[in-house]
């Protein structure tokens, strides 16, 4: 019993020598475990204030990387949202090919595949182009990309697999040689336009 009182005496000991910003020599650092930072004042009112640490990283990584980030620019063109990201503002100026070529995407798809979709934002990133929306009468999501993952796929669950499912896979396929030749040329006059400009 004596020996744990006297080991509780010294503990505050150790604590108040701390908190009084004493010089901790090294054999109370070591019996009793106590770490202190370089350079931190114990006594000063912000050491028990809460830091946000998820913020100071974010803070960090945005003063480290400002100028390389991603910008991006929609644009809302006949109801649907055209997303270009870029470094440059120049790389995020619309031009009436992109317009042209994205109100013909979204009125060849209704004509050629399912009048009933819902389409989500076409992105235009320097190396890949991504759509993406839902055929609502056999409710699955279609995802279209060019560039770094080519392909179109689906998604859905419990979707019954008979000829107007086949028919509709059929579609989406044929449907996506146009939109990969269509914004293949729109992607490799972005870059044209990009190099010259340098």
């Amino acid at each position: 019993m004596n020996n744990s009182h006297d080991e509780i005496k010294n503990l505050l000991k150790a604590s108040r020598k701390l908190l009084n910003n004493e010089t901790i020599n090294e054999d109370i650092r070591r019996q009793y475990g106590v770490l202190t930072e370089q350079g931190v004042d114990m006594t000063d009112d912000n050491v028990t204030k809460k830091l946000n640490i998820t913020q100071s990283v974010e803070d960090e990584i945005d003063d480290n990387t400002e100028s390389s980030k991603d910008k991006t620019q929609g644009y809302r063109i006949s109801g649907g949202v055209l997303v270009l990201h870029g470094k440059t503002q120049t790389e995020l100026e619309l031009t009436t090919d992109e317009k042209t070529a994205f109100q013909e995407t979204m009125d060849e798809f209704v004509t050629g595949v399912s009048d009933l979709a819902d389409f989500n934002k076409l992105n235009v990133f320097p190396n890949n182009v991504e759509w993406s929306g839902k055929i609502i009468d056999f409710d699955i999501e279609f995802f279209f990309t060019i560039g770094e993952e080519n392909g179109v796929y689906i998604n859905g669950q419990m979707i019954k697999v008979d000829d107007k499912f086949l028919d509709m896979v059929n579609k989406l396929k044929t449907f996506y040689e146009k939109f990969k030749s269509k914004w293949a040329k729109i992607m490799a006059s972005r870059k044209k336009t990009k190099k010259t400009e340098e």
